[in-house]
């Protein structure tokens, strides 16, 4: 069974500013369940460094269970995989007792290579695809966005000189002052005597 990659794509979320996929979409994806995919990891822990894979921090599971869209919120460094992780409660009640896991584009690859499963190895082609096809996208938006603040920087440039332009047309674009006229009638001179013009 095939999976496009476009299918994938909502599972990925940025999170400490990386794009990564949490442990239960991953492992749906890899048609296993998380607790293997998580036990795996734990046996190959020197694969899976901390540019691979983390655990979330309570705050941020708090945080994507809240919003489930994108997390803003900046954890921490932490470690790689290591066998000591403590395991924290965050449901009751039968739901995830675990923090979960969150790996990059580099630790689901890995994650596929040490289930030792086909439909893992086949799925991960996936994976890394809309990892890929993501990133793209983001270099394509950033190349639209600086082409744009180009243009909006040019018409500011071009809105100026447009109205130093409009300032000196101005004058001439006004109506002639009117003519002086000839008066007609008697008119007082300045020394008091009196002219007629006509």
């Amino acid at each position: 069974m095939s999976t496009p990659a476009s299918s994938f794509e909502p599972a990925i979320l940025t999170l400490r500013r990386q794009r990564v996929v949490l442990d239960a979409d991953l492992a749906r994806i890899y048609g296993v369940p998380t607790r293997r995919l998580n036990e795996a990891v734990r046996r190959n822990a020197g694969r899976f460094p901390v540019d691979f894979a983390f655990r979330l921090t309570a705050p941020e599971a708090a945080n994507l269970k809240s919003q489930s869209a994108t997390s803003s919120v900046q954890a921490p460094a932490s470690q790689g995989v290591t066998d000591a992780d403590p395991p924290a409660v965050v449901a009751a009640h039968g739901g995830r007792r675990k923090l979960p896991w969150a790996f990059t584009e580099h630790g689901a690859l890995m994650a596929a290579s040490v289930l030792h499963s086909d439909r893992a190895v086949r799925m991960s082609v996936y994976v890394v695809r809309t990892f890929v096809r993501q990133r793209e996208q983001l270099a394509a938006n950033a190349a639209i966005l600086k082409r744009l603040a180009e243009i909006d920087a040019t018409l500011l440039v071009h809105d100026g000189a447009l109205r130093k332009i409009l300032d000196q047309l101005r004058p001439l674009l006004a109506p002639p002052p009117d003519a002086p006229r000839r008066r007609i009638g008697f008119h007082e001179r300045p020394d008091g005597s009196q002219s007629s013009r006509t």
